[in-house]
């Protein structure tokens, strides 16, 4: 690796890996490695903050570090004492540490932590001749996995996750995640020109990150990321990623949706929510029931309906499933993306979806079933 290149990794929502890999080859990452839940890459500091300001489905942004087998606390002291820590972190940075461990002889999470805390100590002693440290300046957090005996080691650039764009401050009893939604979104191939339509619209995150993904709007503009107080990057390079960022954003493009909800409230919400994210005026938001809503012609729906924990709201779920079959376009010019954890979802909706994806919404498994 040459001086100013950086092994990245970016973890995201289990079956989003292909539209996470378009994303990170699209602003430049190179010598992608793809794994369940996960995408490693190289760039440079440039695509490191680019990535932070521009991914919509990655979850956060580490730097990879180091990785080694370590099955003795001495195996993992020594792995970590090797790795460049102090390329990132200087000498008054604080550098807090946690980690998992998962199928390995070193299951103790706690000890693991301190084994890691004190090889960074120990390397940056060294480094910095110094034997204290302040740790008054900005966190450089470390961060480990270790999984089946391998040890990896990285630094999170992110800090919150990038799931948190800034625009929704508030939001109703079941939200979806804004990266799942961006994945759902490119799954369903939304494109500057595309009408989209949520009939159950909770706080608009699916409306917003499709105004977001066909105006070419990055996602991360409007936050700040950890590294960003890093005295390792320069402030330049944050810099010349935003304006760049805002150079590429697609203001011709004649995008708009249409958002309802049974709800009084939901409509509100997605309405403050999407002038908060800058696009209020490409989306239109009502108060309307599912069996009143029309889809209009070459549009696709996107939606996260109702679905029952318990069996009277279960039931519910199912009636509304129901309706959403004699409402919804199921292809051609009305297509249907639906997201839904129940099995027998396309039973009760009366038609078998064209394709289905596997994903994650938090814990739940559930089906995107695609209608195009």
């Amino acid at each position: 690796m040459s001086n100013n290149t950086i092994r990245l990794s970016c973890p995201c929502h289990f079956g989003l890996e292909s539209v996470l890999k378009f994303e990170i080859t699209k602003i430049g990452g190179t010598d992608l490695t793809v794994s369940d839940g996960r995408i490693s890459f190289t760039g440079d500091e440039n695509i490191l903050a680019r990535a932070n300001i521009c991914l919509s489905t990655a979850e956060r942004v580490l730097i990879e570090l180091a990785q080694f087998k370590a099955v003795t606390f001495e195996e993992l002291f020594q792995g970590v004492k090797a790795a460049e820590l102090e390329r990132f972190i200087g000498k008054d940075n604080a550098f807090p540490v946690k980690g998992y461990s998962l199928n390995s002889a070193l299951h103790s999470v706690p000890d693991c932590q301190a084994i890691v805390k004190k090889a960074a100590v120990e390397r940056l002693k060294e480094k910095y001749g110094i034997s204290w440290f302040d740790e008054t300046a900005p966190p450089v957090q470390i961060r480990f996995s270790i999984l089946k005996d391998i040890v990896t080691l990285y630094l999170d650039t992110s800090g919150v996750g990038l799931h948190k764009r800034g625009y929704r401050r508030n939001s109703n009893a079941a939200p979806i995640k804004e990266t799942l939604a961006a994945g759902i979104i490119d799954l369903a191939r939304i494109r500057p020109e595309s009408v989209v339509c949520d009939p159950f619209c909770g706080s608009g995150t699916l409306l917003i990150e499709a105004a977001y993904k066909a105006l070419k709007f990055p996602v991360g503009i409007n936050r700040r990321f950890a590294a960003e107080k890093w005295s390792s990057i320069s402030d330049k390079v944050w810099q010349e990623e935003r304006a760049r960022a805002i150079d590429l954003v697609d203001r011709s493009a004649s995008f708009s949706a249409i958002g309802c909800d049974i709800d009084d409230d939901a409509v509100t919400l997605t309405i403050d929510n999407a002038k908060k994210a800058g696009v209020g005026s490409r989306i239109d938001v009502r108060q309307a029931d599912i069996s009143r809503f029309v889809q209009p012609e070459n549009s696709v729906v996107i939606c996260n309906p109702p679905y029952g924990e318990r069996l009277l709201e279960l039931r519910e779920a199912e009636s509304i499933y129901k309706v959403m079959g004699k409402v919804l376009g199921k292809g051609g010019d009305k297509q249907s993306y639906i997201i839904s954890p129940h099995e027998q979802f396309e039973d009760f909706f009366g038609t078998k979806a064209k394709k289905r994806r596997k994903l994650y919404n938090g814990m739940i498994k559930c089906q995107l079933y695609m209608y195009f």
